[in-house]
């Protein structure tokens, strides 16, 4: 049984199944921790949410505002000072999958959060990249979660603030970086996954309803499919109420109701 769903929540329940029950997961906020909590929530009760402000296995009821939200101490096993969290848990290894989100991305998985424009004179300045540089390459893999469009899906970047796989797909391995980088790019039409040779973002699965005409139109370049191009299942009942409530327990938390 299935319950009509908006491409925003297809998005970010494709963007949990990701996740695995055993992973360690360094969370953005945003879209991104929807996404976590979504998972750990459904398929994966043990999977360990890690935030920016050095909260460890944190279990938060309602979505975080910020990384500095009490919700997430509060929920937490402990808490950790952030240069601890970063020179040894990030910088250390121990983290499975960090989960981002951004402004700007382009076929290279390289994301911008920096600025839109001309650096010196930026059309639009955007918050800057937090953690997020440091989580893009010392984490096992990492999955992106961003809705489609021209203004975000970019042929090229007037800033790379996180590197994904480098302007030429190569960056990464020659600077020696052992980390995977981004292995799944998970969108409100599709999800791209990394071409083994070149590493260009390439679409493996089109949600229900998506079509290639409609990622084309909504990619600043020329997308790629695989050779087999899979549907993304339908989500269950399961998934839609536990994303929905989670977000009506947020909005009540948010607005004092």
């Amino acid at each position: 049984m299935t319950t009509p769903h908006t491409p925003t929540e297809m998005m970010t329940i494709a963007a949990a199944r990701a996740l695995r029950n055993e992973d360690i997961c360094f969370v953005g906020i945003g879209a991104p921790s929807a996404a976590c909590n979504l998972a750990r929530l459904t398929h994966a009760p043990d999977l360990t949410l890690i935030y920016e402000s050095g909260t460890i296995a944190t279990k938060p009821n309602v979505l975080p505002l910020s990384i500095g939200d009490g919700e997430l101490c509060d929920t937490a096993l402990c808490t950790v000072s952030v240069p601890e969290m970063f020179r040894f848990w990030l910088q250390g290894g121990r983290i499975s999958v960090g989960f981002l989100g951004g402004a700007q991305i382009d076929r290279f998985a390289n994301l911008n959060t920096t600025v839109v424009g001309d650096y010196l004179k930026p059309k639009v300045r955007l918050p800057g990249g937090g953690g997020a540089p440091e989580i893009a390459t010392n984490c096992g893999e990492i999955f992106i979660i961003m809705a489609m469009g021209q203004r975000a899906f970019v042929d090229r970047l007037p800033f790379i603030t996180s590197m994904g796989h480098g302007p030429n797909g190569r960056e990464r391995r020659d600077l020696g970086l052992t980390s995977k980088g981004p292995t799944k790019l998970i969108t409100d039409l599709c999800v791209f996954e990394p071409d083994a040779e070149t590493k260009e973002m390439i679409v493996v699965s089109l949600h229900p309803g998506a079509t290639r005409e409609k990622i084309v139109e909504n990619c600043g370049w020329t997308p790629r499919f695989a050779a087999s191009v899979i549907e993304t299942p339908t989500p269950t009942v399961g998934e839609i109420e536990t994303l929905r409530a989670m977000h009506a327990r947020t909005k009540a938390a948010h607005t004092g109701a």
